[in-house]
């Protein structure tokens, strides 16, 4: 297993397959490389978001979506910039890009082994182990 450093950062895969990019953790930040595009969000996430996955101890819709896009409520992206989750608003820390949460985040959690993920062409679903 990769060390999620930028010298050995985590290479993973969307949930449907179609695309792949690099995570790694630099100090409180996750750094997430899709292509030419950095988003960021914050490390207590991986945490957090298993913590709150265990809580539903059920499968729940990943549902993710551009930060200017609207979400539906019960998805890891509403949970991802819910003023009732522990960081009281979004994970993401770029601004304009603060979305995807839903998207890059569970497959990171799956790599770690925290998580199971669906792995179908659309509508996939994470819960925790």
């Amino acid at each position: 297993m990769t060390a999620g450093t930028k010298d050995d950062p985590w290479t993973l895969t969307t949930a449907p397959g179609t695309s792949q990019y690099t995570m790694y953790r630099d100090g409180d930040e996750l750094v997430c490389q899709v292509g030419s595009t950095t988003l960021k969000y914050q490390a207590r996430a991986i945490d957090d978001l298993h913590t709150w996955l265990k809580e539903q101890r059920d499968w729940v819709p990943l549902g993710a979506a551009d930060e200017q896009k609207p979400v539906v409520d019960g998805t890891v992206e509403a949970w991802g910039r819910s003023e009732g989750n522990p960081v009281g608003g979004w994970y993401g820390l770029r601004k304009g890009y603060r979305g995807r949460f839903g998207m890059y985040l569970p497959p990171l959690l799956e790599q770690l082994g925290l998580v199971e993920l669906t792995h179908d062409p659309r509508n996939n679903s994470v819960r925790a182990v």
